[in-house]
């Protein structure tokens, strides 16, 4: 029987397998037909310590038997106020406002809401947002508007809004990023949104902290607020907590989710500045901030990332994310050399190359090549393209990693 589900990114005319997953535990799945698959990306970036972690599963069990949802526009609950004073106290100031919702799309709503809301309640409405070229923000209307254009949302075009565009600080270029930045900032935009140190899904581009400082300092200059999409980035991906600490900078608005609850619930946080909060604080309720969702701060998801939070706290998550890296440099070390792979590169706990081909960008025969390889050999892979990418979860061992860039060199081999 044909199953009924429409799956997301996924071209049901292909034919191609989806295995069904029963259950999952450390860094590897499980499916109905007895295999162990190695999870290589996380499950889509989002699995941080582990798949099923017992002090989040716990977290959860017990909010359940508690509360489970609560409308959150006038109420409130222990998890959520919890939550919200853990994350300001973990977040640099003056990040000390929490607005809740699901994903991270919705959390890069929220953020460009603010900004516009800040400069409409301040009487000086401006209404431009400007992006970086290749970045993507999600796929909810306004974060498709922020993100590149091209097979993403071509067919959406008519939706979306336009917006200022800065190009990616290539090698030897970071000048013209830079002078874009300060040229566009010169026409009072409403905002600048970036992902912090590494483009994820335009390709896993890596830029330097020293430019994110910079173009935090023009944003400053100009007053010009500044968003930092911190949804794939944060929660030690790049090898901080946040990739912003590298730059020594502090956004005036910050977006997290995806690793927020250790990535077992969907949840999302945007912070903000007293600025960008008193803008919308006032005795007119035609001011007040119009945004929520019905599952705004669900208790049994604040609560998975009160225990994340925990577990940050009690558990030595940074030496592990450490340790990851340098293994993973390892890894990347033995295949950097191979004639089929070209910019070899990494920060953090993320490695990433190229397959030498002549790359048609997301649509590269490559991907969906080297996807079903990897299925067929016990491992979870999805390249961006021609871009090969490694996400392991924090805690997977020895094993499983060699194993990963051994099916990598493999199928390397193979596609000679």
């Amino acid at each position: 029987m044909t199953s009924p589900v429409w799956h997301p990114f996924t071209q049901h005319g292909l034919g191609e397998p989806i295995p069904l997953v029963t259950h999952a535990q450390g860094a590897a799945l499980h499916t109905a037909d007895g295999r162990r698959i190695v999870d290589a990306i996380s499950s889509w970036w989002v699995t941080t310590h582990g798949h099923n972690h017992p002090t989040i599963m716990a977290a959860i069990a017990e909010q359940a038997a508690r509360l489970d949802q609560i409308i959150f526009a006038g109420w409130t609950h222990e998890p959520a106020e919890t939550l919200a004073r853990a994350l300001v106290a973990m977040t640099p100031a003056p990040l000390v406002h929490v607005f809740f919702s699901d994903s991270g799309s919705t959390s890069v709503e929220v953020a460009l809401k603010m900004a516009l809301g800040f400069w409409a309640n301040s009487g000086r409405p401006r209404d431009r947002i400007l992006v970086m070229e290749h970045s993507y923000h999600g796929d909810t209307i306004g974060a498709m508007s922020v993100g590149a254009r091209g097979v993403f949302n071509r067919a959406y075009a008519p939706l979306l809004f336009d917006v200022g565009t800065v190009p990616f600080p290539e090698p030897g270029r970071e000048q013209e990023t830079l002078d874009a930045l300060e040229a566009h900032c010169r026409q009072a935009p409403a905002a600048f949104i970036v992902e912090p140190l590494i483009l994820g899904a335009g390709g896993m581009r890596i830029y330097t902290p020293a430019l994110l400082t910079e173009m935090r300092t023009i944003c400053a200059r100009h007053e010009v607020p500044f968003i930092a999409d911190e949804v794939m980035t944060g929660w030690g991906r790049t090898g901080t907590l946040l990739a912003c600490e590298q730059a020594g900078i502090v956004p005036d608005i910050l977006c997290l989710s995806k690793g927020l609850t250790g990535g077992s619930l969907p949840l999302a946080v945007t912070l903000a500045t007293p600025a960008i909060f008193e803008a919308h604080r006032s005795e007119d309720r035609a001011r007040m901030f119009f945004h929520s969702s019905s599952y705004t701060a669900n208790p049994i998801a604040c609560a998975a990332a009160n225990a994340n939070l925990a577990v940050w706290r009690d558990e030595p998550v940074l030496e592990r994310v450490a340790d990851l890296g340098g293994r993973q440099q390892a890894q990347l070390d033995r295949l950097a050399d191979h004639p089929a792979v070209r910019n070899a590169r990494r920060i953090g706990t993320i490695a990433a190359f190229e397959i030498d081909a002549a790359s048609t960008g997301y649509l590269s025969a490559a991907a969906p090549r080297l996807t079903a390889f990897c299925r067929e050999k016990d491992v979870l892979l999805r390249p961006l393209g021609d871009t090969v990418y490694v996400m392991p979860p924090y805690c997977i061992d020895d094993d499983d990693l060699a194993k990963i860039y051994a099916v990598l060199g493999e199928y390397l081999e193979t596609a000679r």
